[in-house]
């Protein structure tokens, strides 16, 4: 079973018709909808193999567990068949509803949604650490195979790729962008996870040689193992903290964990050696591939995965003055990473302690205190995110508005005293004692993919020069041009090492092969007919523009080279 809870101000829902031909009509009075306050809603998907006393039970549990921490007595049942694509039979969902609004209702006022129908629904979600929650229920005596039958053209018919349902989504939304520009795809068989194509990948690349260049002067780049053993996990805090988002492994007997974050890693890193007041700060980054379980109906392309990658970096400070030296050099180093991409940040939040968290209440005042002073000190305009700290200290947010106006938050630095307390790092001062150092967190990228996704539907899709996959694209414009039109590409090529170039030389009309090369937004496309051999120039269209500039190879190489030099 899979559940999505949301602590909400109110939602509205109104059946519409039935999804299920077999499924009852609804009495006159359930057909008009209903509007319910302040509750906690469950979006519930029950699964083939669920044992319904069992899932009753576990469901009922886990309602209670989340409602008495968000603290509420209202309850909303909705079945939301979206979170799974392995649904059980409807009488089998319907009885394991039926039965927990009844158990519920000897401690909440239980309101259900109807089952079987297709609905709207409005909904407000509180913007607590606790108003979205993902649990996936498992029933223990699920039935186990017993024999190992197969048949394997069924099972390729449904790895096959996933159509993309594009009747919803606007024009420059980044999943049609992907698909038009042959950057990724995705597919059941790894839910939430990308499949990058050769062109992605480019992109991809890019953005990782550019945050390396960034970071050489100042920073050690180093690389942790993407499974651990639980005890690692358990002494970070994030096996109880976040046991529901985490994929859990076995090695001989052992309980591995699928990491969800860099940072514990990064500590074993700094205790492999003694550490002197002269070593700090350091800087350590880490280009990472993280897990975080998701349940599939939430997924959303590249802005709601399961794996994804994390541009972290840890610095370590030996006190409070060099911590904000440090912070101050994160915000400068952001936002020259964000002025390269022309994109322009929509808030900065201070976001507090959570409810559930490690630490001392000392320690947060001081890391609070010392965040909110760096804001302050350099004029930062900034909002309080009350209680969404993570939970081993507070941060400072940046957030992006995307081209459908909606915030994202993607660069973060996080100030900690508790994991540097629990993984026991220490440094020698001065007077040889040993002290405990610091801790900064930090992103630039947040997710590469869902900066990807951001970058994308911001230019709708004309990436900077320096980004794009096909760079320039020389078209012929008949048979008796291609051979100039492939002496040109492989004289620019030889001009501009590692230029990312190609030939159309089909035997096709111009007005096709540009579209083509549009479809695709290549930033140059060169034209090469009857006039330009003779002129020895070259017809460049740019980015879109109709306008047909003739200019001389030598120059056209000398402008582009520049431009690919700088990352204009």
């Amino acid at each position: 079973m899979k559940l999505l809870t949301l602590h909400v101000d109110y939602i509205n829902f109104k059946p519409l018709k039935k999804a299920l031909k077999n499924i009852a009509d609804l009495p006159e009075k359930e057909k008009s909808g209903e509007k319910i306050g302040e509750s906690l809603v469950v979006m519930t998907a029950i699964e083939r193999g669920d044992l319904i006393k069992e899932t009753v039970s576990e469901l009922v549990k886990n309602v209670k567990d989340i409602a008495s921490q968000v603290k509420t007595k209202k309850i909303v049942l909705y079945p939301y068949a979206h979170l799974s694509n392995n649904l059980s039979k409807p009488e089998d969902a319907m009885s394991v509803l039926d039965k927990s609004e009844k158990e519920l209702s000897k401690s909440f006022k239980v309101s259900k949604a109807p089952f079987g129908y297709y609905k709207e629904f409005e909904l407000k979600v509180k913007g607590h650490p606790l108003s979205e929650l993902s649990r996936e229920i498992k029933s223990s005596e699920s039935p186990k195979e017993t024999k190992e039958e197969y048949d394997v053209k069924q099972l390729l018919r449904e790895i096959s790729k996933s159509k993309l349902d594009t009747s919803k989504l606007k024009d420059n939304d980044h999943r049609i962008l992907g698909k038009q520009m042959d950057l990724f795809s995705f597919s059941d068989v790894a839910p939430g996870m990308v499949f990058w194509h050769n062109n992605g990948l480019i992109i991809y690349n890019e953005l990782v040689n550019f945050w390396r260049e960034k970071h050489k002067e100042d920073y050690q780049e180093i690389k942790t193992p993407q499974i651990m053993d639980s005890k690692l996990w358990k002494v970070s805090g994030h096996w109880d903290k976040y046991k529901e988002n985490n994929f859990v492994t076995d090695y001989e007997g052992r309980p591995f964990l699928v990491k969800p974050m860099n940072c514990p890693g990064g500590m074993l890193v700094y205790k492999n050696s003694s550490k002197s007041y002269k070593d700090l700060p350091l800087r350590v980054g880490e280009i990472g591939v993280v897990h975080r379980c998701e349940l599939s109906g939430v997924l959303a392309g590249l802005f709601r995965i399961i794996q994804f990658t994390q541009d972290d970096a840890h610095i370590f400070c030996a006190n409070e003055k060099q911590t904000k030296e440090e912070i101050l050099g994160v915000v400068n180093l952001i936002n020259s990473f964000y002025k390269k991409f022309n994109l322009n940040f929509d808030h900065i939040e201070l976001s507090t302690r959570p409810e559930k968290r490690i630490g001392s209440d000392k320690e947060w005042d001081i890391a609070e205190k010392v965040l909110e002073e760096v804001l302050k000190e350099n004029k930062m305009k900034y909002k309080i995110n009350k209680g969404d700290g993570a939970f081993y200290g507070p941060k400072i947010d940046f957030h992006v508005k995307d081209s459908l106006g909606r915030t994202w938050q993607l660069s973060t630095i996080q100030l900690d005293f508790a994991l540097p307390e629990r993984f026991e790092l220490e440094y020698t001062d001065k007077n040889n004692k040993k002290k405990r150092p610091i801790m900064l967190h930090r992103v630039i990228y947040g997710s590469l993919e869902r900066f990807i996704g951001i970058l994308l539907e911001h230019t709708n899709g004309r990436l900077p020069t320096w980004l794009s996959p096909a760079q320039v694209r020389v078209i012929s414009f008949t048979e008796r041009n291609v051979k100039y039109a492939e002496k040109i590409a492989e004289q620019l090529s030889n001009k501009i090492p590692n230029l990312r170039i190609d030939t159309d030389i089909r035997n096709t009309t111009i007005p096709s092969k540009v579209k083509d090369a549009e479809l695709m937004r290549i930033p140059y496309i060169i034209v090469i007919g009857d006039k330009e051999e003779k002129s020895k120039e070259v017809a460049v269209r740019t980015r879109g523009d109709k306008k047909i500039t003739n200019i001389k190879v030598d120059e056209f190489a000398k402008m582009l080279k520049k431009e690919l030099e700088k990352k204009l």
